[in-house]
């Protein structure tokens, strides 16, 4: 047997003992979200020891505004995953090959128009955030500076997404563990060594996310098999697979825009309180972004095991596979969330030493971190439907929840409550909502059967 076949056999997740196969391809995708957050991190980490609260709040409040920026465009990648796993688990190559083509000239069109977006709404985003007035002309040079490299981090998704649909968790994870060092080492010398300021940080990022990209385009062009090999000159739009791509992926590219878009209200409030409580929460999201780990490993495990498995017409398997991937996440959820809940003092003071910034992070964690579960389980029933091509539910359950109810409530509470605590609770509450929900669909419907090839 040639390494190609068996390559392809290893990806295959059609075959052999379930929770061995879907632990073999979560475990990468865990380790590589484990560097890929240690990207975020490492410059907020660096930043707030070097450069002061001010520079640490400029940096920490960037999750939410790049979210809404990137969330639809990787919303509809994850729908070409889908599409590519289909077609891969039923053997019909022609189209794995047409997918994998539409969707990296989709990338490529997705990351010059976020480039344009990004850097031209930077600024009235953020002074329409109410990000205080000291912190805001560091803001506008990170989030400037970091669309600028928008191509960079679109592609890197894009390449990633098509090697995870065919079961490859592990050359990702190589790459992204070496690209994460340099990121770092590029942190230290920018800030720490060279003095420079929060837009060198972005810089550093950039940097980093391009070499992720160019080593994950190798692996696809020279040393795949034919199945899902990249041939640059057949990049080009395929209109019957594009219209698949992206009524697959449009409905997760919305919900990640309209929960990036009630984050991004709920930061706004947050704004509201002083720099402090903006660095204070922005240093427990950089935390809580490695508490939501196993929750992202075991919904996109998910994803790829139930697509593959659906469009193998194996049904039997494709439940066996959701019963077990939810348990997991929702155990691995929870075990983190009580161990941030305990060692969060420690964990903000890393970031910054300021009382105050202290006191916010670990106020926002105690609210917080014992429902891990509740979120866990969620995202797992909202990989198992768009593996299963019903991204729909997952969208209008997310929609009423994670948007419309949770800025309903923070808009009616802090009025009624000015406390701080107050927002935090926004998330328990909608976590349960959409809990409920997914669990009531998961047991009624028949979510397996009618899976269109």
């Amino acid at each position: 047997m040639s390494t190609l076949q068996k390559n392809e056999k290893n990806t295959r997740m059609t075959e052999g003992t379930i929770w061995k196969q879907i632990t073999a391809f979560a475990l990468p995708i865990f380790l590589g979200n484990l560097f890929q957050q240690l990207y975020n991190t490492a410059d907020s980490l660096i930043v707030g020891n070097f450069l002061g609260s001010n520079a640490l709040a400029a940096v920490s409040s960037s999750g939410n505004l790049i979210f809404l920026m990137v969330g639809f465009f990787n919303g509809i990648a994850m729908g070409a995953g889908v599409v590519i796993a289909r077609y891969y688990g039923a053997k019909e190559f022609d189209r794995v090959q047409k997918s994998v083509h539409t969707t990296i000239a989709f990338g490529i069109v997705a990351g010059i128009v976020l480039t344009a977006a990004g850097t031209l709404l930077t600024s009235r985003i953020l002074v329409w955030m109410g990000t205080p007035a000291d912190v805001l002309p560091e803001s506008a040079t990170y989030f400037r500076i970091y669309f600028m490299g928008s191509l960079s981090f679109v592609m890197y998704n894009i390449f990633v997404g098509i090697l995870q649909s065919v079961g490859d968790s592990r050359h990702p994870l190589a790459y992204l563990i070496f690209s994460s060092v340099v990121n770092i080492l590029l942190d230290l010398l920018f800030v720490g060594v060279m003095g420079f300021g929060v837009g060198a940080a972005a810089l550093a990022t950039i940097l980093s996310q391009f070499l992720s990209a160019l080593l994950c385009l190798y692996r696809l062009v020279y040393k795949s098999p034919e199945d899902y090999r990249v041939i640059l000159r057949c990049v080009r739009f395929d209109l019957p697979m594009l219209k698949q791509i992206i009524a697959n992926g449009l409905p997760a590219g919305f919900q990640n825009s309209i929960i990036a878009f009630a984050n991004v209200i709920v930061q706004s409030n947050i704004n509201k309180f002083g720099k402090m409580a903006v660095a204070g929460c922005g240093a427990y999201s950089k935390i809580e972004g490695f508490g939501f780990l196993p929750i992202t490993c075991f919904s996109m495990a998910l994803t790829t095991f139930i697509s593959q498995n659906l469009g193998a017409k194996q049904y039997g398997r494709a439940k066996k596979g959701a019963r077990f991937g939810i348990l997991c996440s929702i155990l691995t959820a929870e075990l983190v969330g009580i161990f941030l809940y305990f060692t969060i003092p420690v964990l903000v003071r890393a970031f910054n030493r300021t009382p105050e910034v202290i006191a916010y992070g670990t106020a926002q964690a105690r609210t917080v971190t014992l429902f891990y579960f509740l979120l866990a389980f969620s995202h797992c029933i909202a990989g198992i439907l768009r593996g299963a091509g019903k991204a729909t539910v997952p969208m209008l359950t997310m929609l009423c929840s994670w948007c419309i109810i949770r800025v309903t409530y923070i808009t009616v509470i802090v009025r009624l409550i000015p406390d701080i605590r107050m927002i935090f609770w926004a998330y328990p509450l909608t976590w349960s909502i959409s809990s409920v929900v997914f669990l009531v669909y998961f047991l009624k419907a028949d979510w397996v059967h009618g899976f269109e090839n």
